[in-house]
Protein backbone atom coordinates (compact mmCIF):
# COMPACT_ATOMS: atom_id res chain seq x y z
CA UNK A 1 0.00 0.00 0.00
CA UNK A 2 1.14 3.47 -0.87
CA UNK A 3 2.16 5.98 1.60
CA UNK A 4 0.28 9.07 1.53
CA UNK A 5 1.94 12.26 1.96
CA UNK A 6 0.88 15.17 4.29
CA UNK A 7 -1.10 18.13 2.01
CA UNK A 8 1.77 20.54 2.60
CA UNK A 9 4.57 17.40 2.03
CA UNK A 10 7.82 19.83 -0.38
CA UNK A 11 7.65 17.30 -3.68
CA UNK A 12 10.45 19.63 -5.08
CA UNK A 13 12.64 18.51 -2.77
CA UNK A 14 11.43 14.53 -1.97
CA UNK A 15 11.53 13.32 -5.72
CA UNK A 16 15.16 13.54 -4.60
CA UNK A 17 14.87 11.69 -1.59
CA UNK A 18 16.24 8.12 -1.34
CA UNK A 19 13.18 6.19 -0.34
CA UNK A 20 11.55 4.31 -2.47
CA UNK A 21 8.26 4.62 -0.47
CA UNK A 22 8.62 8.22 -0.26
CA UNK A 23 9.21 8.19 -4.74
CA UNK A 24 5.79 6.26 -4.96
CA UNK A 25 4.09 8.52 -2.49
CA UNK A 26 5.52 11.52 -4.47
CA UNK A 27 4.68 9.69 -7.97
CA UNK A 28 1.03 8.93 -6.53
CA UNK A 29 0.22 12.52 -5.46
CA UNK A 30 -2.18 14.60 -6.90
CA UNK A 31 -0.04 17.66 -6.95
CA UNK A 32 2.52 16.34 -8.90
CA UNK A 33 3.80 18.72 -11.96
CA UNK A 34 4.59 18.07 -15.46
CA UNK A 35 8.12 19.69 -14.38
CA UNK A 36 8.36 17.58 -11.44
CA UNK A 37 7.34 14.10 -13.31
CA UNK A 38 9.57 14.89 -15.51
CA UNK A 39 12.50 15.71 -13.09
CA UNK A 40 11.52 12.73 -11.00
CA UNK A 41 11.44 10.06 -14.21
CA UNK A 42 15.48 11.21 -14.89
CA UNK A 43 15.59 9.26 -11.86
CA UNK A 44 16.99 5.87 -12.96
CA UNK A 45 16.96 4.24 -9.74
CA UNK A 46 13.26 4.93 -9.33
CA UNK A 47 11.18 2.09 -8.44
CA UNK A 48 8.42 0.06 -10.34
CA UNK A 49 5.83 1.57 -7.80
CA UNK A 50 6.39 4.89 -8.64
CA UNK A 51 6.61 4.44 -12.49
CA UNK A 52 3.16 2.25 -11.62
CA UNK A 53 1.51 5.44 -10.25
CA UNK A 54 2.78 7.94 -12.66
CA UNK A 55 1.03 6.17 -15.66
CA UNK A 56 -1.95 5.99 -13.27
CA UNK A 57 -1.71 9.23 -11.98
CA UNK A 58 -4.86 11.02 -13.26
CA UNK A 59 -4.04 14.39 -14.20
CA UNK A 60 -0.36 13.10 -16.01
CA UNK A 61 -1.88 10.36 -17.80
CA UNK A 62 -2.75 12.35 -20.70
CA UNK A 63 1.05 14.73 -20.85
CA UNK A 64 2.81 12.95 -23.91
CA UNK A 65 6.29 13.88 -22.52
CA UNK A 66 5.32 12.10 -18.81
CA UNK A 67 4.23 8.80 -20.78
CA UNK A 68 6.90 8.68 -23.19
CA UNK A 69 9.53 9.29 -20.10
CA UNK A 70 7.39 6.23 -18.43
CA UNK A 71 8.51 4.15 -21.26
CA UNK A 72 11.68 4.89 -22.31
CA UNK A 73 12.60 4.22 -18.24
CA UNK A 74 14.64 1.24 -17.78
CA UNK A 75 12.55 -0.18 -14.65
CA UNK A 76 9.26 0.70 -16.79
CA UNK A 77 7.30 -2.71 -15.97
CA UNK A 78 5.96 -4.31 -18.91
CA UNK A 79 2.53 -4.05 -18.48
CA UNK A 80 2.47 -0.09 -18.35
CA UNK A 81 4.83 0.37 -21.19
CA UNK A 82 3.37 -2.15 -23.91
CA UNK A 83 -0.12 -0.09 -23.62
CA UNK A 84 1.20 3.57 -23.64
CA UNK A 85 3.08 2.47 -26.54
CA UNK A 86 -0.12 1.87 -28.72
CA UNK A 87 -0.98 6.00 -28.09
CA UNK A 88 2.67 7.23 -29.16
CA UNK A 89 3.00 9.10 -32.48
CA UNK A 90 5.51 8.02 -35.00
CA UNK A 91 8.74 9.91 -34.23
CA UNK A 92 7.64 9.12 -30.62
CA UNK A 93 8.10 5.26 -31.43
CA UNK A 94 11.07 5.87 -33.34
CA UNK A 95 12.48 7.34 -30.02
CA UNK A 96 11.61 4.36 -28.06
CA UNK A 97 13.33 2.13 -31.08
CA UNK A 98 16.48 3.80 -30.37
CA UNK A 99 16.77 4.91 -26.46
CA UNK A 100 19.49 2.53 -25.32
CA UNK A 101 17.90 1.75 -21.62
CA UNK A 102 15.15 0.51 -23.22
CA UNK A 103 14.25 -3.61 -22.98
CA UNK A 104 14.85 -5.13 -25.91
CA UNK A 105 10.80 -6.53 -25.97
CA UNK A 106 9.44 -3.18 -25.74
CA UNK A 107 11.74 -1.49 -28.41
CA UNK A 108 10.47 -4.54 -30.73
CA UNK A 109 7.32 -3.52 -29.25
CA UNK A 110 7.50 0.19 -30.64
CA UNK A 111 9.46 -1.01 -34.23
CA UNK A 112 6.66 -3.37 -34.83
CA UNK A 113 3.95 -0.74 -33.66
CA UNK A 114 5.59 1.91 -36.56
CA UNK A 115 5.95 -0.83 -39.36
CA UNK A 116 2.12 -1.20 -38.87
CA UNK A 117 1.46 3.07 -39.14
CA UNK A 118 4.00 3.13 -42.71
CA UNK A 119 1.37 3.04 -44.32
CA UNK A 120 -0.87 5.90 -42.79
CA UNK A 121 1.91 8.46 -42.27
CA UNK A 122 3.36 11.01 -44.99
CA UNK A 123 5.99 11.16 -47.72
CA UNK A 124 8.11 13.20 -45.56
CA UNK A 125 8.08 10.93 -42.51
CA UNK A 126 8.46 7.89 -43.90
CA UNK A 127 11.47 9.55 -45.43
CA UNK A 128 12.63 10.87 -42.04
CA UNK A 129 12.03 7.69 -40.80
CA UNK A 130 14.42 5.51 -43.33
CA UNK A 131 17.25 7.57 -42.83
CA UNK A 132 16.98 7.96 -38.74
CA UNK A 133 14.91 4.76 -37.54
CA UNK A 134 16.39 1.72 -36.42
CA UNK A 135 17.31 -1.52 -38.79
CA UNK A 136 14.51 -3.47 -38.25
CA UNK A 137 12.07 0.10 -39.55
CA UNK A 138 14.58 0.88 -42.18
CA UNK A 139 14.32 -2.44 -43.39
CA UNK A 140 10.34 -1.86 -43.95
CA UNK A 141 10.81 1.11 -45.88
CA UNK A 142 13.67 -0.87 -48.42
CA UNK A 143 10.68 -1.67 -50.12
CA UNK A 144 8.37 1.80 -50.98
CA UNK A 145 7.25 3.05 -53.15
CA UNK A 146 9.21 6.49 -53.28
CA UNK A 147 13.20 6.24 -54.67
CA UNK A 148 14.29 8.93 -51.91
CA UNK A 149 12.80 7.03 -49.10
CA UNK A 150 14.25 3.44 -50.53
CA UNK A 151 17.62 5.04 -51.01
CA UNK A 152 17.49 6.43 -47.17
CA UNK A 153 17.09 3.47 -46.06
CA UNK A 154 20.09 2.23 -47.83
CA UNK A 155 21.98 4.36 -46.22
CA UNK A 156 20.74 3.96 -43.14
CA UNK A 157 23.47 3.95 -40.27
CA UNK A 158 21.60 0.89 -38.60
CA UNK A 159 20.60 -0.78 -41.55
CA UNK A 160 22.61 -4.57 -41.83
CA UNK A 161 23.42 -6.94 -44.91
CA UNK A 162 20.22 -9.54 -43.39
CA UNK A 163 17.89 -7.13 -43.45
CA UNK A 164 18.88 -6.55 -47.28
CA UNK A 165 19.03 -9.87 -48.58
CA UNK A 166 16.05 -10.14 -46.87
CA UNK A 167 14.13 -7.56 -49.07
CA UNK A 168 15.48 -8.83 -51.90
CA UNK A 169 14.11 -12.09 -51.55
CA UNK A 170 10.41 -10.42 -51.40
CA UNK A 171 7.97 -11.80 -54.10
CA UNK A 172 7.03 -7.84 -55.18
CA UNK A 173 8.05 -4.75 -54.43
CA UNK A 174 11.90 -4.97 -55.37
CA UNK A 175 11.68 -3.37 -58.91
CA UNK A 176 13.47 0.08 -57.53
CA UNK A 177 15.54 -1.72 -54.70
CA UNK A 178 17.36 -4.40 -56.31
CA UNK A 179 18.84 -1.98 -59.16
CA UNK A 180 19.99 0.37 -56.35
CA UNK A 181 21.19 -2.33 -54.48
CA UNK A 182 23.85 -3.34 -57.72
CA UNK A 183 25.54 -0.08 -58.00
CA UNK A 184 25.67 0.91 -53.97
CA UNK A 185 29.14 1.32 -52.53
CA UNK A 186 28.24 -0.19 -49.20
CA UNK A 187 26.03 -3.38 -50.36
CA UNK A 188 27.08 -4.61 -54.04
CA UNK A 189 30.38 -6.16 -52.95
CA UNK A 190 29.13 -8.47 -50.54
CA UNK A 191 29.00 -11.91 -51.72
CA UNK A 192 25.40 -12.97 -50.03
CA UNK A 193 24.01 -9.76 -51.60
CA UNK A 194 24.79 -10.68 -54.68
CA UNK A 195 23.90 -14.18 -54.47
CA UNK A 196 20.10 -12.47 -53.63
CA UNK A 197 20.60 -10.32 -56.53
CA UNK A 198 21.24 -13.23 -58.93
CA UNK A 199 18.10 -14.88 -57.59
CA UNK A 200 15.91 -11.00 -57.95
CA UNK A 201 14.07 -10.77 -61.28
CA UNK A 202 14.75 -7.03 -61.33
CA UNK A 203 18.34 -6.89 -61.32
CA UNK A 204 19.32 -5.63 -64.90
CA UNK A 205 20.36 -8.62 -67.21
CA UNK A 206 23.83 -6.75 -67.42
CA UNK A 207 24.47 -7.05 -63.78
CA UNK A 208 23.14 -10.49 -63.42
CA UNK A 209 26.48 -11.83 -66.02
CA UNK A 210 28.56 -9.19 -63.79
CA UNK A 211 27.53 -11.22 -60.93
CA UNK A 212 27.76 -14.68 -61.89
CA UNK A 213 31.72 -14.09 -62.78
CA UNK A 214 32.52 -12.27 -59.41
CA UNK A 215 30.90 -15.29 -57.26
CA UNK A 216 33.07 -17.55 -56.20
CA UNK A 217 32.32 -21.00 -58.52
CA UNK A 218 31.18 -22.96 -55.14
CA UNK A 219 28.32 -19.97 -54.62
CA UNK A 220 27.58 -19.83 -58.25
CA UNK A 221 26.84 -24.04 -58.12
CA UNK A 222 24.70 -23.49 -55.23
CA UNK A 223 22.50 -21.16 -56.67
CA UNK A 224 22.01 -22.95 -59.89
CA UNK A 225 21.18 -25.97 -57.44
CA UNK A 226 18.67 -24.68 -54.89
CA UNK A 227 17.32 -21.14 -56.02
CA UNK A 228 14.44 -20.89 -57.97
CA UNK A 229 16.00 -18.24 -60.74
CA UNK A 230 13.96 -16.08 -63.18
CA UNK A 231 13.14 -17.69 -66.61
CA UNK A 232 16.37 -17.31 -68.94
CA UNK A 233 18.59 -16.20 -66.46
CA UNK A 234 19.37 -19.82 -64.87
CA UNK A 235 20.33 -20.91 -68.91
CA UNK A 236 22.78 -17.72 -68.56
CA UNK A 237 23.89 -18.21 -64.96
CA UNK A 238 24.76 -22.07 -66.55
CA UNK A 239 27.02 -20.23 -69.48
CA UNK A 240 29.03 -18.47 -67.62
CA UNK A 241 29.74 -21.70 -64.87
CA UNK A 242 30.69 -23.56 -67.64
CA UNK A 243 33.13 -20.78 -69.70
CA UNK A 244 34.34 -20.56 -65.98
CA UNK A 245 34.76 -24.39 -65.54
CA UNK A 246 36.73 -24.94 -68.91
CA UNK A 247 38.93 -21.40 -69.21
Amino acid sequence: MTTSLPPDAPLDQLIHDPSPEILAAVAADPRLTEDLALALLNRRDLPREALEHMHQHMSLARLRKVQLAVVMHPRAPRHVSIPIIRHLYAFELMQVALFPGVAADVKRAAEEALIGRLATITSGERFTLAKQSSGRVAAALLLDKEQRTMQAALNNPQMTEAWIIKALKAESGTEQLAPAVCSHPRWAHRHDVKAALLANRNTPPARLQQLAQELPLSALKDILRHVRLAPGVKERLKAVLEKRLTG
